[in-house]
């Protein structure tokens, strides 16, 4: 495994290849959660380059260690575009596949509904998809539903921001797909009686990920 620290906001793991993939990380945790570094390290293993990078507002965390809430959606559409434009640039790289836990999959999705952006977007994966706003409302469908490419949404079976009962009922695209995570929360982690564990849900998310991608 190489790793290249280019820039204080992002790494690039995983040997160069055609493929890489850029991961947002999700609204309360950084590019370094257990969640992000799991699924990134099994993603390499089965040969792609990863790209993780922390939105500005964590940058600034990192820097002083105050907590801050995540920055505005253009920002945030703005440091990914600038990060799409840093993958694009790596050598051999062919294919960029967004992808992006809860907020960053939001992000990525929406990025990917920009006409002048999407041409350089293969795919994008929403790791747990946060349908229905911390404070209540109306679902976010419209980043799904107006997407330029194909999209996986991979969700928690029982996630409140959006849970397999709930998405039924909502009106979805039909050539958007969906992974499901047994018994899974928000970050996939199921409860102890179900009988699997959140290894078994993130190696899942590792493989349909892969099969998606490829």
């Amino acid at each position: 495994m190489s790793y290249c620290q280019a820039d204080p906001a992002y790494l690039l793991e995983g040997e160069p290849c055609e493929t890489l993939i850029v991961f947002a990380h999700g609204a309360g945790a950084n590019r370094d959660s257990d969640f992000m570094v799991a699924m990134a390290a099994g993603l390499v293993a089965q040969g792609f380059q990863v790209l993780r990078f922390n939105f500005p507002y964590m940058q600034a965390n990192a820097l002083d260690g105050k907590k801050r809430p995540p920055d505005r959606a253009p920002l945030l559409l703005a440091s990914l575009a600038k990060m799409l434009t840093i993958a694009k640039a790596q050598p051999g790289v062919n294919r960029v596949i967004l992808m992006g836990k809860s907020m960053g999959g939001r992000m990525a999705a929406q990025l990917a509904c920009d006409p002048a952006l999407a041409s350089a977007i293969d795919k994008v994966i929403c790791l747990g998809y946060p349908f229905i706003p911390l404070k209540g409302g109306e679902p976010r469908l419209a980043p799904l539903n107006q997407c330029r490419v194909p999209v996986l949404v991979l969700q928690g079976e029982r996630d409140k921001l959006g849970s397999r009962d709930q998405i039924a009922t909502w009106a979805l695209q039909a050539d958007i797909q969906f992974g499901w995570l047994p018994d899974g929360d928000h970050s996939f982690a199921p409860r102890k009686s179900s009988g699997t564990t959140l290894a078994a849900n993130l190696a899942l998310a590792i493989d349909l990920s892969v099969k998606f991608i490829s």
